[in-house]
């Protein structure tokens, strides 16, 4: 160190050398000078400087003798005066004096003008703007100063909406100045721009920027307006097709949109909540009338359109029942019922089916059978017609009931042999099919099984084949019960031999009915003498 500074000396004394020594003035200046433009809460430093006085003393005032409004600091040659920040009251012109150590006296002033004009205008807009509703824009120019030069243009993209000088402000300090400017947006409105221009034109005043400018975009909320449906592919279709409805309307933001169909007594069935509804098979069940509504959140304002749709097709038949059952008892009280659906409406047909095709109907859509007897068991076919087509159904009809018309039958019907065959048949009708039994009754009184078979066949006859033989039919709604009974009516006698005569008389225990056969043993013997045994004539053979 000592060495640079040895090194510094020896310079000094060669330039001497070389250039006369000179003994400078006593000046000092202001840095800067005269007029300084400070913007009010920036940082303004001043700069009192001094040349030709080694030992200045320096000092800082106000014309006014008003507060500094800053801090001084001192140096050998030099002294500051800092106003950070620089506030309302640094409005002055500053004087600075400098007294050298040899007595002189020197003074400079600068005047400080003030400014404040520190960021962009902030616009505020009413935050939910509706089409029609009166909407409010006001736009803030913060801590601006001096406001009376203070102007203001508000305008809607290039359209100028409102201009504002504010010339009689008499303000001292900063101060936020608001324009406020009412309209009612439209639906051209959306996306348009709402720009706040701020200029504070100083023209003796040197700062940047004179001018300010912000900018919002407008959304405006309307609808839902001009609400639609359209039909894909129209209102009147064919059963089977595809229908596609679309709710088309105008709303900001987008509407919510429910789809919903008036059902009977005015009642309505909620669908779905999506633009398009779609129904891809349509069924004459789909015609009616559908609603879309739209609702926008936003405005809470809704609108409805309507739609009518027409299904038309051949005839589907929905029901064919009978009440209480499709198998009834015989007595019970017996409802047919045919139902169709169609577009237009079906000609409906109901009645039993016979092999008569021009048999009539019971009536159009429903058969009443109260105390059903077994013969209105059957089928019986629904028909439905129109123009687009016929479609037929079939349901059965099961009456139950117990045996009756038990008849029996006696083959052969001439005259038998002792030792030939004799068969009986047993017939009864009833549902379910009765169950036939044969019984015969023995000299105690008392009935014995001999046969569950309908047919009862007796071969090689006999004496002890002679009684009363019962037929029984049987289901579980009843039963119904006959008898036929072989006995020996007379004896015909001829000189060569004698043959006993045998008959079957047949009896019903429920129902009577004529004799179904007779069996003769025939006499050869011309004279009639009266009745006896079969025993006895089989001695008279022996």
């Amino acid at each position: 160190m000592r060495r640079n500074r040895k090194m510094k000396v020896e310079k000094a004394a060669e330039l001497m050398c070389v250039f006369p020594f000179v003994v400078k003035a006593f000046e000092m200046e202001i840095i800067p000078a005269e007029r300084i433009v400070a913007q009010i809460g920036d940082t303004l430093i001043l700069t009192c400087n001094t040349t030709g006085c080694a030992s200045p003393s320096f000092s800082w005032k106000t014309q006014m003798d008003s507060p500094l409004g800053g801090k001084v600091s001192s140096y050998r040659t030099y002294s500051t005066l800092t106003m950070d920040p620089v506030s309302i009251v640094n409005s002055h012109s500053y004087l600075c004096a400098v007294i050298c150590d040899d007595g002189g006296i020197k003074e400079k002033s600068v005047k400080v003008e003030l400014y404040s004009f520190p960021s962009d205008p902030v616009i505020e807009i009413s935050p939910s703007l509706v089409v029609g509703e009166p909407a409010i824009v006001i736009c803030k120019i913060p801590d601006v100063y001096p406001s009376d030069r203070l102007e203001v243009v508000l305008k809607k993209d290039e359209h100028v909406l409102l201009e504002e000088h504010f010339l009689e402000d008499d303000s001292t300090n900063t101060e936020t100045k608001t324009v406020t400017y009412m309209f009612h947006p439209t639906a051209e409105d959306i996306g348009k721009e709402i720009t706040c221009v701020a200029k504070l034109p100083i023209a003796d005043m040197d700062f940047e920027p004179k001018e300010r400018a912000s900018s919002q975009k407008l959304n405006v909320n309307f609808g839902p307006q001009n609400t639609v449906i359209t039909t894909s592919p129209g209102n009147l279709l064919m059963e089977g097709d595809s229908l596609n409805l679309t709710c088309v309307t105008q709303s900001n933001p987008p509407a919510k949109i429910v789809w919903s169909k008036y059902l009977a007594e005015e009642s309505i069935q909620h669908l779905i909540k999506n633009s398009v509804l779609s129904i891809p098979h349509v069924h004459f069940n789909d015609s009616g009338r559908y609603i879309c509504e739209v609702i926008n959140l936003v405005t809470n304002k809704t609108e409805k359109a309507t739609v009518d749709i027409i299904i038309q097709g051949a005839p589907v038949i929905t029901k064919l029942s009978i009440e209480p059952s499709t198998t009834v008892q015989e007595g019970a009280n017996v409802s047919i019922q045919c139902s169709a659906e169609s577009n237009p409406p079906p000609k409906i047909i109901l009645r039993r089916k016979s092999d008569n095709a021009d048999m009539r109907p019971y009536s159009t859509r429903s058969i009443l059978l109260p105390s059903v007897m077994f013969q209105n068991g059957g089928d019986y076919e629904c028909l439905a017609e129109n123009k687009f087509g016929k479609i037929k159904s079939e349901i059965t009809l099961n009456v139950k009931y117990g045996p009756r018309n038990t008849m029996i039958t006696v083959i052969p019907t001439a005259a038998l042999k002792e030792g030939e065959t004799v068969t009986m048949k047993c017939t009864s009708s009833g549902n379910p099919a009765p169950v036939i039994s044969w019984k015969k009754k023995k000299a105690t009184g008392e009935s014995e099984k001999i046969s569950k078979n309908a047919t009862l066949t007796i071969r090689n006859l006999k004496s002890e084949d002679l009684g009363l033989y019962e037929c029984e039919a049987y289901n579980q709604f009843g039963k119904e019960e006959k008898a036929v009974k072989l006995y020996v009516q007379a004896r015909l006698e001829e000189p060569d031999q004698t043959i006993p005569l045998i008959i079957a008389f047949s009896s019903v225990a429920a129902v009577a009915v004529p004799a179904v056969a007779i069996l003769i043993y025939a006499s050869r013997q011309a004279k009639i003498n009266g009745s006896y045994s079969l025993v006895k004539a089989l001695r008279l053979k022996v």
